[in-house]
C-alpha cells in the first residue's frame, strides 16, 4: 500500500497562489497515475488534475493556464502549484494514485487506490 499525505494549503485572497504538496510512503514510479482532486462543501469531488509515469499532464478545463501538476521522484512528492486563485477552488484537496496508468478515467475518483486525507485550501 501507499500512504499519502498533503500538505501546503491555507487562507489566500483572490489572485493568491499555493502549492500543495502529497508526499507518498514509498517510490512514486511504483504508482502509474496520480492526480489531484478537490471537493467544494455540497459538492462531489472533482478531478483537477493528474500526471502519469512519463510526465504527461491532464487538466480540468477550470483549472487550466493555472494550476500545475508535477512530482519529483527523488523524493516521492508530488506537488499542485495554483496560481490565480478564485474563490470558486476553495476546497478540501485530496491526492490520490493508482498502478494504472492515468488515460480517459483520470478525473474519475474511482479509479485510485490511494488517498490522502486532504488539505484545506479557502479562497476569498
Amino acid at each position: 500500500d501507499v500512504q499519502l499525505v498533503e500538505s501546503g494549503g491555507g487562507s489566500v485572497q483572490t489572485g493568491g497562489s499555493l502549492r500543495l504538496s502529497c508526499e507518498a510512503s514509498k517510490d512514486i514510479r511504483s504508482t502509474n497515475c496520480m492526480g489531484w482532486f478537490r471537493q467544494a462543501p455540497g459538492k462531489e469531488r472533482e478531478g483537477v488534475a493528474a500526471v502519469d509515469s512519463d510526465g504527461v499532464t491532464t487538466y480540468a478545463d477550470s483549472v487550466k493556464g493555472r494550476f500545475t501538476i508535477s512530482k519529483e521522484n527523488a523524493n516521492n512528492t508530488l506537488y499542485l502549484q495554483m496560481n490565480g486563485l478564485k474563490p470558486e477552488d476553495t476546497a478540501m484537496y485530496y491526492c490520490a494514485a493508482v498502478s494504472s496508468r492515468c488515460g480517459s478515467s483520470w478525473y474519475r475518483d474511482t479509479w485510485y487506490d490511494y488517498w490522502g486525507q486532504g488539505t484545506q485550501v479557502t479562497v476569498s
